[in-house]
């Protein structure tokens, strides 16, 4: 019909799809990929809306603040407006993603907020000593064998980490704070790492209220709008050779991502 004079096509909004952890080693959501998934939602016709379709447990804080910096600046830049629709979970980074949206909805079952920070990783100091190993690492400028796993922890490192854990939570927290704003409660574990399973993140301010894709849209833009779907895609030989294996290796990555949230 679009195509005939003097005729009105139907609105359309389209749905950018984001699934999975985010990543800073090219696997999972992260803003290089993205990128022209997000331009080609806002740019291609005149969407009435862009909804974004989140299930992600979390991930990189600077590749979430770059992905939701994007949908914000062609959210501004086009005056189209943008609504989140939480799966499973929209948790940590993936919170920070829902919140690019003007309005958030959830399942009754959705998992949100765990706003907060994570450095998790292991020391093997004890393990190469029990088998003998010497390890010779030589530096120049007294902090490059910061966070050594292969030495015990050393409380300086220790306490430099959690500096730099609390600069990226103080961000975290100004940028829901800049987004949600007055909607907030005033609950005093809102920033601790907490999350709010339906109606209590309604409660918390977190969200706006429990609503999925297709009634939602068609609610506010009548019954005849129609979706057009637009997410990452792997290109074939992806699947195969030496991707096999950092394919396996980030699936298990994401499921113990997915795990901290009992999914």
């Amino acid at each position: 019909m679009k195509y005939i004079p003097f005729t009105k096509s139907a609105p359309f909004v389209a749905v950018i799809r984001l699934q999975g952890a985010i990543s800073n080693s090219g696997r999972g959501l992260d803003d290089p990929g993205l990128a022209p998934v997000i331009e080609k939602a806002f740019s291609k016709g005149k969407p009435a809306a862009v909804a974004l379709e989140i299930n992600c447990p979390g991930g990189s804080p600077v590749q979430s603040s770059l992905i939701a910096s994007r949908i914000r600046r062609l959210a501004d830049e086009k005056k189209i407006p943008v609504f989140a629709f939480v799966e499973d979970v929209a948790a940590s980074g993936g919170y920070w993603l829902a919140c690019a949206a003007d309005e958030i909805f959830i399942d009754a079952c959705s998992i949100t907020g765990s706003i907060g920070v994570i450095s998790a990783g292991f020391g093997a100091h004890e393990a190469i000593d029990r088998v003998g190993i010497e390890r010779r690492v030589h530096t120049a400028g007294k902090s490059k064998s910061l966070l050594d796993p292969f030495k015990p922890q050393n409380p300086a490192d220790v306490k430099k980490l959690k500096g730099w854990l609390d600069d990226l939570h103080a961000t975290f927290i100004a940028y829901v704070k800049s987004r949600r704003g007055p909607k907030l409660s005033d609950d005093p574990d809102l920033f601790t790492g907490e999350v709010y399973i339906g109606q209590k993140g309604i409660d918390a301010g977190l969200v706006d209220g429990i609503g999925h894709l297709a009634p939602v849209m068609k609610a506010r833009f009548g019954d005849k709008v129609k979706f057009r779907r637009y997410g990452q895609r792997k290109p074939l030989l992806a699947r195969f050779g030496e991707q096999i294996v950092d394919d396996a290796i980030a699936g298990i990555e994401e499921r113990a991502a997915y795990a901290r949230f009992g999914l």
